[in-house]
């Protein structure tokens, strides 16, 4: 069976998180990798020099990765991924704007960066997920 165009995207989705998720447990691709924590704006670890992680930010990539593969298989668990996963990332955007980055509640953590590439994230797999998910349109086929 061919994947549709929506669980083609979600597939790509995925493994991109997964990748992400594998790349912020390697020193030099991630930079300050020694100072990495399990959590907390402490963690001074940076995907790329720009990003900041931590492990518990890792294994939320990984897990979305995961998830994106296996809800890829059908049509409306592909949907379903880009959407809803779409809206999670919004509001991490939206916690990211209104949080103080300096903070404790900043546990994730998040830098000014990582808040953009959630809004990014956001409005692509949203639109990936409605405008790839939609049904196709039947041609009727009444009496004339």
């Amino acid at each position: 069976m061919t994947a549709t165009p929506v669980q083609t995207a979600a597939t790509v989705v995925g493994v991109v998180f997964l990748l992400v998720g594998v790349a912020g447990f390697v020193p030099g691709i991630t930079t300050d990798f020694d100072t990495i924590e399990f959590a907390g704006h402490e963690s001074e670890a940076m995907l790329l020099g720009v990003f900041q992680v931590s492990i518990l930010h890792n294994i939320v990539h990984l897990l979305f990765g995961v998830a994106g593969l296996a809800l890829a298989r059908t049509v409306a668990g592909a949907r379903n991924f880009l959407v809803w996963g779409g809206l999670v990332y919004a509001v991490l955007w939206l916690y990211g704007l209104f949080v103080d980055h300096e903070s404790s509640a900043n546990f994730v953590p998040v830098n000014t960066a990582d808040d953009w590439l959630h809004f990014a994230l956001a409005a692509g797999m949203v639109l990936l997920g409605l405008l790839l998910g939609r049904s196709p349109r039947r041609v009727g086929t009444g009496a004339a």
